[in-house]
């Protein structure tokens, strides 16, 4: 299902962006998004995994961007946060009988490979530097 992962993501490397080679402190990445600090550091320490991010503790501490913003795309970042997209399925297991119910989670499944393959191409086409710079 889709969540805030994206946004919230997203919006913490653009930030990061735009202050290159600085040490962000997540109480002001928060800030910025009018979130708790915690729930930065949580997305924070899921970049440090991928090795996208570096952060230090201390007065100067925080976090700062390892890549350059024109070697991460959106669809990395989507990628970051999503297996893929899914509008959901039944809650009730569909009846087999029925002409519809016994096709509706393939066809929906279909759907949705399609989907996740226009999204992860659109947003390929997209570097973090390009969104950054709408800003």
């Amino acid at each position: 299902m889709i969540s805030g992962k994206f946004a919230i993501t997203t919006h913490i490397l653009t930030l990061l962006s735009k202050f290159p080679g600085e040490f962000l402190s997540s109480e002001f990445i928060a800030s910025s998004m009018n979130l708790h600090p915690v729930l930065v550091r949580k997305e924070i320490a899921n970049l440090k995994k991928k090795f996208i991010v570096e952060s230090k503790e201390g007065k100067n501490g925080g976090t700062r961007l390892l890549k350059s913003p024109s070697e991460i795309s959106l669809d990395d970042i989507f990628k970051l946060t999503f297996d893929e997209v899914t509008l959901g399925y039944s809650k009730n297991e569909p009846n087999p009988k029925c002409p519809v119910g016994k096709q509706m989670n393939a066809n929906l499944e279909a759907l949705y490979k399609d989907v996740n393959s226009t999204i992860s191409k659109q947003l390929q086409a997209i570097t973090l530097e390009d969104f950054s710079n709408k800003f």
